[in-house]
């Protein structure tokens, strides 16, 4: 049952293998468990990289099976149509076009296993990347915010600053009116008088300005810690909305991607594999001589293009000698002169009628 499974894979004429001897049954079967095994790994492949994509195990089955049955398709047809030729010119002229498709299905097969094979290594580069694009996405909302963040802080500095240099002010002229009142500068005379009250009077100006300096600033600068606040937490919001993209960066382009960065000579040996074995049925029976089920196929071909063509040269027969039975017919007909009169007496009769017609239209006119 599995040698008739098999068989069937391989596209060859039931009644025609089964009049033929073990060995080529079991060379043809061979050539079809090699069609089986091909769609199995077809649909494998891409059921895997389509649960890369979706992420549902039910789709990409289905769609996987859909896909081998097509590679199936494929494959057997390749072989089915492949014949044994009496020169090896025209069986490699048969071959090119085949072998052609036969690598685009192994390119199509290879690729989503090899990124089952080395998951582990497309893992470590995928996690590079990602790594790297984070940095990379920080780096350029910092540059959305940072500038504004920065021009904020400087103006935060400069009110301190203009803070400190009033409370340097202040300083300086208490310094300068307990100096005169001790007698060290200014007058240099010991006590309070019109001079140190004057002083006094300028550093007393000067801390109430510090003082009003010092709420105003401070509710300004307050103000602008709370914008920056709010641009932090803008900058980090933005990055948490952003990186779930990068996280999600593992699909099948990006897989793709991964697995060509990483060393090439694994990734041909496994497409080597999958050539082989796609083109192995094509090459056995380019290789091989003709067998008992070739010279019977073409036996049949031959039954049926000799009847085609016999059912033809017939019918052209046929066609040929009923012209010129027709021709004779009416050549004999020429002459027949009861016929002649008979055609005359209707051709007078016509005239009349159009005539009839003719006077019965002028007078509706008229």
């Amino acid at each position: 049952m599995i040698k008739d499974f098999f068989l069937l894979c391989a596209g060859v004429d039931q009644n025609l293998i089964k009049k033929c001897s073990n060995g080529e049954q079991n060379k043809y079967a061979g050539i079809g468990a090699t069609v089986f095994f091909t769609a199995l790994m077809a649909t494998i492949a891409c059921s895997y990289a389509l649960f890369t994509v979706f992420g549902n195990i039910y789709t990409a089955i289905f769609f996987g099976i859909l896909w081998g049955l097509l590679i199936f398709n494929l494959d057997r047809f390749i072989v089915s149509t492949f014949k044994k030729r009496d020169s090896k010119r025209q069986e490699v002229l048969q071959v090119i076009p085949r072998l052609l498709l036969a690598m685009i299905i192994a390119v199509v097969i290879s690729k989503p296993l090899e990124l089952k094979i080395f998951e582990k290594e497309i893992n470590q580069v995928l996690l590079t990347e990602k790594n790297l694009m984070t940095l990379d996405n920080k780096t350029q909302i910092a540059q959305q915010f940072t500038p504004e963040i920065t021009n904020i802080e400087a103006e935060v500095s400069a009110l301190k600053d203009e803070v400190a240099a009033k409370e340097n002010e202040v300083n300086n002229l208490y310094e300068t009116y307990i100096a005169e009142a001790e007698g060290r500068k200014g007058t240099k005379l010991l006590g309070k008088g019109p001079v140190y009250k004057e002083k006094r009077e300028k550093h007393d100006a000067a801390l109430k300005e510090l003082s009003q300096l010092k709420t105003d600033n401070n509710e300004k600068i307050k103000a602008k810690e709370a914008t920056i606040t709010n641009l932090v937490q803008q900058q980090k919001d933005t990055e948490s909305k952003t990186q779930p993209i990068i996280s999600n960066f593992d699909g099948l382009m990006a897989r793709i991607n991964a697995l060509n960065k990483l060393p090439w000579l694994p990734s041909l040996f496994i497409f080597l594999l999958f050539l082989a074995i796609e083109t192995a049925p094509i090459f056995t029976k380019l290789i091989s001589s003709k067998g008992e089920y070739d010279f019977k196929l073409e036996n049949e071909e031959s039954i049926v293009k000799t009847w085609i063509q016999q059912q033809v040269h017939q019918r052209n027969a046929i066609l040929k000698t009923d012209i010129d039975l027709n021709e004779k017919v009416y050549a004999d007909l020429k002459t027949e002169e009861e016929l002649y009169n008979y055609k005359q007496k209707m051709a007078r009769n016509l005239m009349k009628l159009q005539a009839d017609s003719f006077y019965k239209n002028q007078q509706e006119i008229l």
